[in-house]
């Protein structure tokens, strides 16, 4: 039952309403993620220091990274070659550029909606932009509660198993003690808010990213020669100009398309509850890096596994075999030797432990949004999420699973309703954003142009 809702919500809806969206939105913007590419790296530059009780530009983005990479990158890659062949990652790259026109927009709005804290810091997201963009706090409502079941409370636990089986299988840990290993790391952390959160992964995120770029890397240097092969491959797996898989060329595009935007979360409305913390001088300049952390996502660590595994032996096209992480592991031992599987198992354990500090925080969003800064009831959650860490590490959490991407399908719904209705706003943002640069200034939000909406001028007053 609960693997057909899903399979109705996500191969039937979702992904026709995300990809009209990330249409909507590109043709729209003329292309803001294509026109601001290169503007991507010179907002990072500009954003790596931040002000006093905030955090940073780049901040927000590793943050968000470390939510948006995660096993999906590894195993995810690894199911959608299996079952949709080479051709799919064609497809992943598709959803992933046009998915970065949706972060863009709605990571913008999360800025421009975001509400100064007592604490002197920001809070904001989607169930932010519902209530005070278009006077839709029932929907906001809808939304908090379906992303604190959703990544507060399902995904960690999930994630939790990942790391535990993962560390069993690779080194042989019990899983009882990787379940107290990832209480005691995540505890240490979480208890910090998301400061705290912001630093840890402005240290682990780059590292791990990178470090798996760089294996990726070194498998091309290995197979330099097979790589233009390799990549013809894949464009004529996507367009159907060979034997097509299983159910056809509609396989490889909607394996190629589900994968996608399972990674890259492009309209779930997640990563905007991150970018509305920066601390930056127009909302479209957040928009620009979210819009980036998709590219990174998408179309530069996904594509690493999929090298991997498309330069090996171990895959062969149509033929049933391993698959999931362990097609993965078998394809980088098989070019750099044995080491290669578990530093696989390695990158799946921090992909997901950083995941996790990621998925608490949009869990703690969602408890301000319903408590206004309840401390004690910030205190409760938390214990929770570490409860629920120790326990998700002793289950198999197959049902948890299914439940948590009917609640995510759910979310998005929710979130792509309240973009479409913002649709005006997101074009007049970016116009602001347009017109700023082009007359040479460095853009600015100035709220006496901003009058006529519920904007909150402490956020601004900068």
């Amino acid at each position: 039952m609960l693997a057909a809702m899903n399979d109705f919500l996500w191969g039937q809806i979702l992904v026709v309403v995300l990809i009209a969206v990330g249409l909507l939105f590109t043709l729209g913007s003329r292309g803001v993620q294509f026109r601001y590419f290169g503007r991507m790296f010179s907002v990072l530059r500009g954003g790596m220091h931040h002000e006093r009780g905030h955090i940073s530009s780049f901040q927000a983005l590793v943050v968000s990274v470390a939510g948006r990479v995660g096993s999906g990158n590894i195993a995810g890659v690894a199911v959608a070659i299996t079952l949709g062949g080479p051709g799919a990652v064609f497809w992943m790259w598709v959803i992933g550029l046009m998915g970065m026109a949706t972060s863009f927009f709605e990571c913008s709005l999360a800025q421009l909606f975001k509400r100064y804290q007592a604490d002197g810091s920001y809070r904001g997201g989607p169930a932010y932009y519902l209530t005070h963009g278009v006077q839709q706090r029932g929907l906001a409502l809808i939304y908090s509660a379906l992303l604190l079941v959703t990544f507060g409370l399902g995904f960690n636990a999930v994630q939790s198993y990942v790391v535990a089986t993962s560390l069993q299988a690779s080194f042989g840990v019990p899983t009882w003690l990787a379940g107290l290993l990832m209480v005691g790391l995540l505890g240490s952390i979480i208890f910090g808010g998301i400061r705290r959160i912001a630093i840890v992964s402005e240290l682990i995120v780059p590292v791990m990213a990178l470090g798996y770029l760089l294996v990726a890397l070194l498998v091309i240097g290995l197979n330099i020669s097979a790589v233009p092969a390799v990549l013809w491959h894949i464009v004529q797996s996507a367009f159907g100009l060979e034997a097509a898989f299983g159910g056809g060329l509609g396989v490889v595009i909607m394996q190629g398309v589900k994968r996608g935007l399972f990674s890259n979360e492009a309209g779930l409305g997640s990563a905007p509850n991150v970018a509305a913390v920066a601390h930056v001088p127009h909302p479209a300049n957040q928009g620009v890096v979210q819009a980036f952390s998709v590219f990174i996502d998408t179309v530069i660590m996904c594509s690493c596994t999929a090298v991997i595994i498309l330069l090996s032996d171990i895959y062969q096209p149509g033929v049933q075999g391993i698959s999931g992480v362990a097609l993965t592991q078998s394809a980088l031992a098989s070019h750099v030797g044995d080491w290669g599987a578990g530093f696989v198992s390695v990158a799946l354990v921090l992909f997901a432990f950083s995941s996790m500090m990621y998925n608490y925080y949009l869990g703690e969003n969602s408890i301000n949004f319903f408590s206004d800064g309840n401390r004690h009831l910030f205190t409760l959650f938390r214990v929770c999420v570490l409860g629920l860490v120790f326990w998700g590490a002793l289950q198999n959490l197959g049902t948890v699973f299914g439940f948590a991407d009917l609640t995510m399908g759910l979310l998005a719904l929710v979130n792509l309703a309240g973009l479409i209705w913002m649709y005006r706003i997101g074009m007049r943002l970016l116009r602001d954003y347009d017109g700023q640069l082009r007359r040479g200034e460095q853009p600015r939000l100035k709220l006496e142009d901003w009058a006529d909406l519920d904007i909150d001028p402490r956020a601004w007053r900068d």
